[in-house]
This record gives C-alpha cells, sequence and structure tokens, in this order.
C-alpha cells in the first residue's frame, strides 16, 4: 500500500543474455511482466534487425489464422476460449505449427473449392430441371411473308418455298430484375421475328455463393433464322443467362428431366460428403486454433523485444536494459537464472547509473485502480511524485456527494454500484462488449462509494427524493409560540403565513441532533435558508481542499531535496491562501458561533467585511464581529502582498545564487578514461531524486550539461507563470468552489420540480382508494422513469464532471505537476480493464 502515496522506486538495470537462452529468458520475463525493455536499435531500421525474419514469420501465420477464423465464423461456429496457461512455444515448435497451419489451410481451401464447385453445378442441374419442367408448352415462330395475315398459317405447307427452314428455340434462365429489360431488347434487336414466354419458377433455389434461397425466371424463345439466332444468344450472355438445350419432342423432355433429376440426387450425396468433412476440417480448426495463436502472439512479442537487444562484441550473448521495480531485482535475477540453466551460462542482472527520469510505477487494486485512473486521465506523476489518488478515494466521492446529496437518490445508485460488485467475478459480466456498460462496470467502486455519500449528505440535508424525513423530534415548538402568542381564530384568518419567533420562550428547543431540522421543508424562507448555508458550506469546504493540496507539495519538496521551496514558496502560498480565503473561512465559523438568535437581526455582514478588508475601509452600519478586526483584516492583506514578490523572486535568485556557488567551488575537470569508468561502476546506481525535481529548475538544462546551462530568464519566467497562476487562482477556484453550492440546489429544485408535477397529481387525482391505485401505476412509472433519466443519468453526469475539474484544476495543480509517463512491463498478459 506503501505505493499508492507515491510511486515504487524503479531501476534501470542491463541484462546479459547468453545466444542460446535469450529466447527462453525473455519468454519467462514476459509471462513474468516485471520489467520495461528499452529500445536499443533506435536508430536501426525494423527491416535491418536480428529477428526480423522470425517476426515475419509470426505475421504470415497471424494472417492464416486469420483466414481460419473467418472460415470458422462463415461456418457459423464460434472458437473457444484457450485453456489453461499456454507458454511461448521453442523455435523449433514454431516450424511445426507452421507447416500444420498451411496443411489446414490447403485442405480448408481445396475443401472449400470443391463445395463452391459441387453447388454450383447443382444449381445449374436444377435451373436446367426448372426450365424443362416449368411447362411452357411448344412456342408458335413467327414467320415473315410479303402478306401477313391473322388469318394466315404460321407454318408454311410442304409446297412453300420457305419449307427448308428449321424452327428453333432458346431456353435459359435469368434474374428477376433483369427480365424485363431482356424482353424489351430481344424484341427490338431482333424486330418481333421471335416469340419468348417468360414465366417465374415454381420454387426459389438456394444460391451456390451466398446459399440464401433465390427466384428466378425461366424463359423460352422461338425463332427461325440464323442471324436471328446469333442475335438472341449474344444478347443472353450479355444479360449472364443460363442457357440450357430444349429437346422439341416431349418424350425427349421428359426423359432429359429425369437424368437430371438422377444426377442431382448423385451430386447431393457428394455434396453431402464433401460437407461432412469440411465440418470435420473446421472442428480440427476449432481445436487447433486458440491455442496457436496465443503462442503466436507470445512468439511474436518475444521477438520484438529480442529486436530491441544489442549484440555483444563477441556476438555470444545479447545485451539488453530494462526498467524494473526495486522490489522485483530479486525474482527478476531468479528467473534468468532459472531459465537460462539449460544453456550453461547463466543470464547476468546488474544495475546501472542513469540520469533519465524513470518511469511512474503504482499499483493498484480493483478497488483502487478506478481512482488511479481519474488521477492519470490528468497526467502521470513525475517519478516518486506524491500520488493524489489515495485522498481522491474520500475527496472524489464527497464532492460529488455535496451537489448530489439524496437518500433515495444515493440509494438506488449505491445499489446499482453494489449490483455490479456483487457480479464482478461472473464470465458474462466480464465478457460484455458493450462500450457504455464497461465504463459503468470498470468504475463500479467509485459510484459505489458515490452511493453510499450521496446517502450520508442526503441525510444532512434532510431529503428523500425531495421529501424531508422526520428521524427524531423537531427542535421548533408550534404549541409554545401558538399558546405564548395569543394567536385567536381572527389573526389566523388575517394571516395565511405564520413565524415561529425564537427569541420566545420554548419555540426553539436546540438545534436538530443530525442534518437539517424537517421543520424547514414547510417553511417559506426554506430556499433561502438552504441557499445561506449551502454557499457558506461550499467556500469552506473549497477552502479546505486547496490548503491541503498546498500542505501536499511539502512532501514532495522535502522527498525531491528541495528544502529552499518551503520557505521560498510553501509558506508564501500558504500565507496568500489563508491570509485571505482562511480568514473568510474563519469569519463564517466564528459568525455562527458567536452569534445568538438575540442578535440576530443586528448580526454584520461578511460580505461587506471582506470587501473592506480589500479596500482599506469600514462601514459605519456594519458593526465589528470581534474588536481589532480592522487591524487584524489590514495586516492579512499587507501579508498577502508581501508573499506575491517572495514567491516571484525567491526560487530564481536562490538558484542562481546556488549556481554560481557551484561553479566557484566544482573541482577540476577529471580526464576521460579509467577513473571515469570506475566512477560510473562504482558510483551510486541511480542519479538523486533531487535531479528529478520540478521543471522551473531543469528549464534549459539537460542531464550532465544542466550546471552549464543554466538560465536564469527560463528560470524566471517559469516562476512568474506560477506565481501569477496561483494567486489569481486562489481568488478563481475560491469561487469555482461555489458550483458545489448551485448543482447541490439545482439538483433538489430538480427533483421537487418533478415530484410536485408527476407523484402529487396522482396523489391528488381521487379520494377512492381504487381510482388512486390504478392511477397510480402509470403515474409512478412515469416518476420512477423521469427519476432515472433526468436526476441519476443526467445529473449524476454533471455532478461527476464538475467533482472531477474540482480534483483537477482546484486540487491537483497545487502540488501535481503529472508530466511522467507510465511503466508498461513487457507482458503476455492482458489486463482487464
Amino acid at each position: 500500500m506503501g505505493s499508492m502515496f507515491r510511486s515504487e522506486e524503479v531501476a534501470l538495470v542491463q541484462l546479459f543474455l547468453p545466444t542460446a537462452a535469450a529466447y527462453p529468458c525473455v519468454s519467462q520475463l514476459g509471462e513474468l511482466g516485471l520489467v520495461e525493455f528499452r529500445d536499443l536499435n533506435a536508430s536501426v531500421s525494423a527491416f535491418q534487425r536480428r529477428f526480423v525474419l522470425d517476426v515475419r514469420r509470426c505475421e504470415e501465420l497471424e494472417k492464416t489464422f486469420t483466414f481460419l477464423q473467418e472460415e470458422v465464423r462463415r461456418a457459423g461456429l464460434a472458437l473457444p476460449l484457450p485453456e489453461g496457461l499456454l507458454p511461448a512455444p521453442p523455435p523449433r515448435n514454431l516450424l511445426r505449427i507452421q507447416e500444420e497451419t498451411d496443411r489446414l489451410a490447403q485442405e480448408l481451401r481445396d475443401v472449400r473449392g470443391n463445395q463452391q464447385a459441387l453447388r454450383a453445378q447443382l444449381h445449374e442441374l436444377q435451373l436446367h430441371a426448372a426450365v424443362l419442367g416449368q411447362g411452357h408448352g411448344p412456342p408458335v415462330a413467327a414467320t415473315y411473308t410479303d402478306g401477313p395475315s391473322e388469318s394466315s398459317p404460321l407454318l408454311q405447307s410442304l409446297g412453300d418455298p420457305h419449307q427448308d427452314l428449321r424452327l428453333n428455340f432458346v431456353a435459359g434462365a435469368v434474374e428477376p430484375h433483369k427480365a424485363a429489360a431482356l424482353e424489351r431488347l430481344l424484341w427490338r434487336a431482333c424486330r418481333g421475328f421471335l416469340i419468348s414466354s417468360f414465366r417465374e419458377a415454381e420454387r426459389p433455389l438456394e444460391d451456390p455463393v451466398t446459399g440464401e434461397p433465390a427466384t428466378w425466371m425461366t424463359f423460352l424463345i422461338s425463332y427461325w433464322g440464323e442471324q436471328i439466332g446469333q442475335k438472341i444468344r449474344k444478347i443472353t450472355d450479355c444479360f449472364h443467362c443460363h442457357v440450357f438445350p430444349f429437346p422439341e419432342q416431349d418424350d425427349a423432355r421428359r426423359g432429359v428431366l429425369q437424368q437430371l433429376q438422377q444426377q442431382s440426387l448423385e451430386l447431393q450425396e457428394v455434396l453431402g460428403e464433401t460437407e461432412r468433412f469440411l465440418s470435420q476440417v473446421l472442428g480440427r480448426v476449432q481445436q487447433l486454433l486458440p491455442p496457436w495463436q496465443v503462442q503466436i502472439r507470445k512468439v511474436k512479442a518475444v521477438y520484438l523485444a529480442l529486436n530491441q537487444c544489442s549484440v555483444s562484441a563477441t556476438h555470444k550473448c545479447l545485451i539488453a536494459e530494462a526498467w524494473c521495480a526495486t522490489r522485483d531485482l530479486p525474482t527478476l535475477q531468479q528467473a534468468l537464472q532459472e531459465s537460462s540453466s539449460e544453456a550453461g551460462v547463466s543470464a547476468v542482472v546488474h544495475r546501472i547509473p542513469c540520469r533519465d527520469m524513470p518511469p511512474t510505477l503504482i499499483r493498484t487494486t480493483r478497488f483502487t485502480a478506478s481512482f488511479q485512473g481519474i488521477v492519470d486521465a490528468y497526467g502521470v506523476g513525475r517519478y516518486q511524485e506524491i500520488n493524489p489518488a489515495p485522498y481522491t478515494i474520500i475527496t472524489f466521492p464527497f464532492l460529488f456527494a455535496v451537489m448530489f446529496g439524496d437518500v433515495g437518490h444515493g440509494l438506488l445508485l449505491f445499489l446499482f454500484a453494489l449490483a455490479m460488485v456483487l457480479a464482478e467475478d461472473r464470465p458474462g459480466v466480464k465478457t460484455a462488449q458493450n462500450e457504455i456498460w464497461r465504463t459503468f462496470f470498470g468504475g463500479r467502486y467509485l459510484l459505489l462509494l458515490m452511493g453510499l455519500f450521496s446517502i450520508y449528505t442526503g441525510f444532512i440535508y434532510n431529503e428523500c427524493f425531495s421529501r424531508a424525513t422526520v428521524i427524531f423530534p423537531s427542535g421548533w415548538s408550534v404549541a409554545a409560540m401558538a399558546n405564548q402568542s395569543g394567536w385567536s381564530d381572527t389573526f389566523l384568518a388575517e394571516h395565511p403565513l405564520l413565524a415561529l419567533d425564537p427569541n420566545v420562550t420554548g419555540v426553539f428547543l436546540g438545534p436538530y441532533p443530525f442534518g437539517i431540522d424537517p421543520v424547514w421543508s414547510l417553511a417559506v424562507n426554506h430556499l433561502s435558508f438552504l441557499n445561506s448555508f449551502k454557499m457558506k458550506m461550499s467556500v469552506i469546504l473549497g477552502v479546505t481542499h486547496m490548503a491541503f493540496g498546498v500542505v501536499l507539495g511539502v512532501f514532495n519538496h522535502v522527498h525531491f531535496g528541495q528544502r529552499h521551496r518551503l520557505l521560498l514558496e510553501t509558506l508564501p502560498e500558504l500565507i496568500f491562501l489563508l491570509g485571505l480565503f482562511g480568514y473568510l473561512v474563519f469569519l463564517v465559523v466564528y459568525k455562527w458561533l458567536r452569534v445568538s438568535v438575540a442578535g440576530a437581526a443586528s448580526a454584520p455582514s461578511i460580505l461587506i467585511h471582506f470587501i473592506n478588508m480589500f479596500l482599506f475601509s469600514s462601514s459605519p452600519t456594519n458593526r465589528l464581529l470581534f474588536p481589532g478586526q480592522e487591524v487584524v483584516q489590514a495586516t492579512l492583506v499587507v501579508l498577502a502582498l508581501a508573499t506575491v514578490p517572495v514567491l516571484l523572486l525567491g526560487t530564481p535568485l536562490f538558484l542562481h545564487w546556488q549556481h554560481r556557488r557551484r561553479r566557484r567551488h566544482a573541482p577540476e575537470p577529471v580526464e576521460a578514461g579509467e577513473d571515469e569508468e570506475k566512477t560510473g561502476l562504482l558510483g551510486p546506481p541511480d542519479a538523486p531524486a533531487s535531479d528529478w525535481g520540478s521543471d522551473e529548475e531543469k528549464a534549459g538544462c539537460s542531464g550532465d550539461q544542466e550546471e552549464a546551462q543554466f538560465v536564469l530568464s527560463e528560470v524566471f519566467m517559469h516562476q512568474a507563470i506560477h506565481t501569477i497562476e496561483f494567486c489569481l487562482g486562489c481568488i478563481s477556484n475560491t469561487a469555482s468552489y461555489l458550483r458545489l453550492w448551485a448543482l447541490s440546489l439545482a439538483h433538489a429544485q430538480l427533483s421537487e420540480v418533478l415530484w410536485a408535477m408527476v407523484m402529487r397529481v396522482g396523489l391528488c387525482l381521487g379520494r377512492e382508494m381504487g381510482v388512486v391505485a390504478v392511477a397510480l401505476v402509470p403515474v409512478f412509472a412515469a416518476f420512477a422513469v423521469l427519476t432515472v433519466a433526468i436526476l441519476l443519468v443526467m445529473e449524476g453526469l454533471s455532478a461527476f464532471l464538475h467533482a472531477l475539474r474540482l480534483h483537477w484544476v482546484e486540487f491537483q495543480n497545487k502540488f501535481y505537476s503529472g508530466t511522467g509517463y507510465k511503466l508498461t512491463p513487457f507482458t503476455f498478459t492482458v489486463e482487464d480493464e
């Protein structure tokens, strides 16, 4: 849990991997997920690296796997999940997997090709049979004569000069949407010297490609003349028609039809055997493909990691550099020794010095992952920087609940999150692909606390679906007021609104034990009372939250060895913030404690005092809260203004003085040679923490040339930006926390409007029990839908975004830079988001 408050210590290590044991070593590191490799071949092209051929082989296998996977999905099957832990196979097994994969793919292509050919052949036979069995009847040919008439015979007699011309037929099938165009074109091209008959097939036929039923139009065309026949054949070819021979005699057609039916039965048997063999091949693919996919992905990842290593001068080992958590170094050494034991030479690990900022490693659990995600969305923290996530676990749900306070709404949100938490281990819940559901499921623990805190603030506001609840006896007594004020019938008739005077004995019995007194829900000035209460509460929470952020910066300065920032930055920031807005909080609390009921009518205005504080003036009509208030206010304003130049000039001048002193006392340069190498190996393994300080100190500085490249103007510019941002931010950020007041009132008023316009209308429909019971069913349904859609979803999202802004802008910018980068270990494990 210590790593939650600050990122873990990370070291740069150098790995010497024997060539024969490099693959199993990296494979074992992938299973453990301990290190992040650095690319030592950044200047080398990806096509010129040592293991590029192995990577290409894996990519070719992945392409084949994609083909096999698509074939399985095409058959309507699903690939099962791989079972158990599958290690990366040895390189020699890669050839075996490749050979079996190619053989399966070739078998699948051959069987698919045979299946398509058989289906196409069966489809042709079925179309031919449909054309012959359609019953067009023997058509009559159209003849051309010099004087055609309706009564003249269509067939010439034996003595006719055209008796040697023979009647011909073209029969086939065409797609329905082409039939009309084909008929028109045939008539126009042949000028009517034909007779055509188009009919829809009796039953749809299965398409050989898609397998779906399709309707066909059969046609029979009779003509005479060779030129007409050539035109007809060309036109049918252009329309991609299926043309079949058509015997003239009925007996011949019936004989051909029987032959076609016999051939169709034989083809169906062969096609059935082919499909059974195809299902066997797909069964083997289902069994072998999932583990192969996992193994080949691991092999490819291993070779990509090996491509980041450099080769030693003797070509006997590979040299790798990697980031690793310090506490994982013993595990890393043990894993490499076990993996390289078969090679006879053990792999070596040792820490090396580095001046680059290490990556940030913060281990999370199911509970803390969503809160850490909120922080990382703003920016990943610098190495060893204070982590806001542990504090966000409390402050984020609480600030959300301040804007969303309602017992009923919070309970619904809590129950929804609790259901997700209880079902989090179910496979169906984890593997759901709906993006909105995955978003809610990933933040289930965040929603759980948001709902729980909303219930708490709902009890403070005494609101449950906008209705007040009487848990404890009220602190106000109407009976005492009526007895001592002499309220008569005439008085009550003339005054529709009655006031409870707390100065009357027995009217105010004391504060409500917890939260807002329920009697305020009946008061006309209920909204005014809540306005004052929630506005002051927002200011108090805002100033406290910002001051806590400034205090957290102290831990950063101490850890990074920048103790001068405690006096030159943190102290002036606290004086400026607390001297102005902390004093405002003090005035609010002091007035609550010191002003009694008797003096409430003449109580001074805090807002006027706060304005006069900056104007160095006083108001005769606004009395002081305590003796010497004007002196205290003037002193605080002067102190706050005096901290601005300290905050602006203190750090740059101190760093400039420190830089000049170091240059005066700098030792003589040492010649490069063996002494420098010994210093690098025997010196500290990592650069000190102060080398990864704030950006202002590093302006214009990098690496070993930091001292020589110190630029005062850039440091001063960074500090000026920080000063302006903080001073103006204290004002704007304090005002920004008033969104707690605005969103809380908006949520309460929306809930009140929804109750008044929906539920109250349903409850007032009638006095009879049956009428109310029937009417409340749709009314309650509408109330429930609107509550979920508007108050839970829309208002909840609005409150969530405002709480997010308060943490990112108002809280985290006081101490958190977020300029680091995550440690991304080399691992085979796919994290469950």
